[in-house]
């Protein structure tokens, strides 16, 4: 099964200034869309999702990670990522996580990164011009607060009722005045092992 991809869409802004002062560097943070025609609408209830996932997963990862570093200027200037999906109205929400929660899909994003820490995400079936909301995490390190990040944008013809959404998120940096600490100190506040917090 080809895929049918119906139209491509990039988000990016740039933020200079916040809290009435000026960032230290600007921050962009971006995301990039592709919209599709839902493999599985029509068909009833499908059991296996497997063959449409093998051949349409890797490709939306690879196409999307292209446009994503050239939205930065160079996937190495990349530092928190996230993926979402957001499923029309005629699907399920397994269409649109079956296509982003698959090694296929997310480790073009990984490798070209380098990263080391899992891709947050959300998986969300919605109208079109529905809010796309894509979480972000810094790419090495889920601790770190300050990548706590979230790109949110909208398209307003879609997805259409038989269309799925597939996203990557990114920015550059973390926010630009970041000072709430990250998870570690708090476990060291809270008298815990910040190797072990579970306690096993």
């Amino acid at each position: 099964m080809a895929i049918v991809i119906r139209k491509a869409v990039d988000f990016l802004e740039e933020i200079f200034t916040d809290g009435d002062k000026a960032a230290p560097r600007p921050l962009k943070i971006f995301g990039s869309a592709i919209v599709l025609r839902n493999p599985w609408v029509g068909r009833g209830y499908v059991e296996d999702l497997k063959p449409e996932i093998h051949t349409l997963a890797s490709e939306l990862g690879r196409l999307l990670t292209a446009r994503m570093a050239a939205l930065a200027g160079g996937a190495d200037k990349i530092e928190a990522y996230g993926k979402a999906c957001v499923t029309g109205l005629n699907g399920e929400l397994e269409h649109g996580s079956a296509l982003i929660h698959t090694l296929r899909f997310g480790n073009h994003y990984r490798e070209a990164l380098s990263a080391k820490s899992y891709l947050s995400f959300t998986n969300t079936r919605g109208p079109a011009n529905c809010p796309i909301m894509v979480p972000l995490m810094h790419k090495d390190d889920s601790g770190m607060r300050s990548h706590y990040l979230t790109v949110q944008f909208s398209i307003p013809d879609a997805p259409t009722q038989d269309e799925v959404l597939v996203v990557l998120g990114g920015a550059t940096g973390g926010r630009p005045h970041h000072r709430i600490g990250d998870r570690y100190q708090d476990l060291k506040d809270l008298g815990k092992d910040v190797t072990n917090p579970a306690g096993v």
